[in-house]
């Protein structure tokens, strides 16, 4: 995983986050801290990049609505790449496109201006 660095927040576009190809229980809690921990005061956007991820299990979606909820507490929004059919239909299944951005590629993410509300931007 890597994460881009945060020098100078307020003229950073994105901190991008790249996660694993598998979330599961034994990744979603370091996948939670790095998430959680680029959610800070002035950063505007982090973008979870899960373009290698081929697996999300309960406890991968339940740390993505915890970092979710620490961004909007520090105004920040959580933006997810999510170019996987099967990942994608999980988290639409369980409302994930409600809560969060979701976009089929890393560039469109990053494109994207800022969001008034969630809503799914996969085609």
């Amino acid at each position: 995983m890597r994460m881009a660095p945060v020098a100078d927040p307020p003229h950073v576009p994105a901190v991008v986050i790249a996660l694993p190809a598998e979330i599961d229980m034994a990744s979603a809690g370091r996948v939670g801290l790095q998430l959680g921990s680029a959610c800070t005061p002035g950063v505007r956007t982090v973008i979870a990049d899960m373009t290698a991820t081929t697996f999300c299990d309960s406890s991968g979606i339940s740390m993505l609505v915890r970092a979710h909820k620490r961004a909007t507490a520090n105004k920040t929004q959580l933006r997810l790449v999510v170019p996987s059919r099967i990942v994608l239909r999980a988290l639409t299944l369980v409302g994930m496109a409600d809560l969060l951005p979701i976009y089929p590629s890393l560039s469109q993410a990053l494109a994207a201006g800022p969001q008034p509300g969630p809503k799914a931007r996969h085609q």
